[in-house]
């Protein structure tokens, strides 16, 4: 039979195919609309920028069939209440971190970072390939939420303060904004923390309402203007030594939503992720420079005060294990894959890394 009878015959071709086909895509695709609040001001191109890159991918990959309307913290919810929006339905879905819900119990903080726990690869790691996940979204249920991997900023600065930070009893007294679970280690050490969501925290540092804030790195920080109220610059930022970002997204939204929505929106978070890392990795280095050029002083933690806040956080974590056992279950699980991670980090990264840093190339 020749091509042209069997099309014929058939009553195919291209466009009978697609006819034929159209309902079941149709049936897979539907059309829906969801909104997405964040805890980022729209000042912040790397944290606003990766929430709305976030919602372009999904509507990519959808041919626009599923479009997320981004919003900015403030928009319909605080910045700090993405959780609640999300439990309870008053939004689909929220970009966030999820440390920021440690009030409410304290292992929601292992989805964003804990004070000297695993760096940015590490963490990402364990989340992704380590059971992290699994055990994050079992914990998650409890709020009617799941979880997914959406951004990292990799290791953070330790924050601005107006006055030198030199011993331990420097810390005594001070008000500082400092997120999540880390504020708990802070007041061992006589700090008054501060949960303060991004937007607010400039005029709370410019009114000397609080005297220090941590945020994220120098590219943020510059351009939410803390330079010009607190000139004494700190590193490192040992209570996030790779902090994720979470989507976070309702859970009985998401379970019904077609498995291949639920796959587009999983990698359309590691391509935001993979987008935010390589971002700040790009714009740190010029943005320290240009606030070193603008006379801030940056400053190490000192030995001594490093390790008092390290002695702090062992005897947190082992307080808050003795009443929370799901603190205590993710903690292990973290703590081994963490300790198993660095043995190999230093046998080939951290010697190449230390090499390239004491010799510039150019």
């Amino acid at each position: 039979m020749k091509r042209r009878d069997f099309i014929k015959v058939t009553g195919l071709g291209v466009a009978g195919a697609a006819a034929v086909a159209a309902p079941a895509i149709a049936q897979s695709m539907p059309e829906l609309k969801w909104r997405m609040t964040a805890s980022w001001p729209k000042s912040l191109d790397t944290l606003w920028g990766g929430a709305e890159l976030f919602t372009k991918f999904v509507a990519e990959a959808t041919d626009n069939k599923f479009q997320i309307q981004p919003f900015a913290g403030g928009e319909i919810v605080p910045g700090l209440q993405v959780l609640d929006a999300v439990q309870n339905g008053t939004v689909e879905m929220g970009h966030t971190a999820s440390y920021y819900y440690f009030g409410k119990d304290p292992t929601f903080a292992f989805a964003t970072a804990v004070p000297f726990g695993p760096n940015q690869r590490l963490n990402q790691a364990w989340y992704t390939q380590g059971g992290g996940r699994e055990l994050m979204n079992e914990f998650y249920k409890g709020y009617n939420v799941t979880s997914f991997l959406a951004g990292n900023t990799s290791c953070q600065m330790g924050g601005w303060f107006r006055k030198e930070i030199n011993t331990v009893d420097d810390l005594k007294g001070l008000k500082m904004r400092i997120g999540g679970f880390a504020g708990k280690v802070m007041q061992k050490l006589g700090v008054v923390p501060q949960q303060l969501a991004g937007g607010d925290i400039y005029p709370a540092l410019e009114k000397g309402t609080i005297d220090a804030a941590e945020w994220v790195g120098p590219y943020d920080d510059e351009k939410l203007g803390f330079n010009k109220v607190a000139p004494h610059y700190y590193y490192p930022g040992w209570w996030e030594g790779g902090p994720m970002l979470m989507g976070l997204v309702n859970l009985d939204k998401w379970k019904s939503l077609p498995k291949a929505y639920q796959s587009i929106i999983e990698q359309a978070g590691l391509a935001t992720n993979a987008w935010m890392i390589a971002k700040y990795d790009q714009s740190n280095p010029a943005a320290l420079k240009k606030l070193l050029a603008g006379g801030t002083k940056l400053h190490a933690f000192s030995p001594a005060i490093m390790q008092a806040c390290l002695k702090a956080t062992k005897e947190l974590y082992a307080e808050t294990s003795a009443t929370n056992p799901n603190f205590k279950k993710v903690l292990e699980s973290v703590t081994s894959f963490t300790t198993n991670g660095y043995q190999w980090l230093q046998v080939a990264e951290l010697g190449y890394d230390s090499f390239m840093a004491r010799n510039p190339q150019g």
